[in-house]
């Protein structure tokens, strides 16, 4: 069995996870679990509730919403990062164009490892605010 601490340079590599320490990640990987799934498959439907993020760690995933191709996701990509925050809708459907690889993060994951280092949660904050921000920003330029 691959140790965890090999998921690490994936999640520091994840926008989501930037403003985390060394530390932080191995908190988060400890808790994550891969999985490898076929080509063809579907990893979430739009509108449906989640309560995962998946990290790429190999493979090509497309995302559409209503109907739609939006992206193509490859490794160092997440998906899903929302429900870890909300465990709201899925904001799209995402399905594997070739096998893939993912780390799964789940809420119940994440919030152990917030519960643990409460400090962890602003450095989340942070990241999302300023993903937040660079979509903002292309949405009026």
């Amino acid at each position: 069995m691959v140790s965890k601490r090999v998921y690490i340079d994936h999640l520091k590599n994840v926008a989501l996870f930037s403003e985390c320490s060394r530390k932080d990640l191995e908190r988060i990987a400890s808790r994550s679990d891969v999985v490898d799934l076929p080509a063809g498959r579907v990893l979430m439907y739009e509108g449906k509730s989640g309560s995962e993020a998946f990290v790429v760690l190999a493979g090509q995933l497309a995302v559409r919403r209503k109907g739609r191709k939006v992206a193509e996701l490859g490794a160092g990509s997440i998906v899903g990062e929302l429900a870890l925050l909300d465990q709201g809708s899925r904001s799209a459907t995402v399905d594997f164009i070739t096998d893939c690889s993912l780390l799964v993060v789940s809420r119940q994951a994440l919030l152990g490892a917030v519960a643990e280092v409460p400090a962890l949660s602003h450095k989340l904050f942070a990241a999302l605010a300023g993903r937040l921000r660079n979509v903002d920003g292309r949405n009026y330029v």
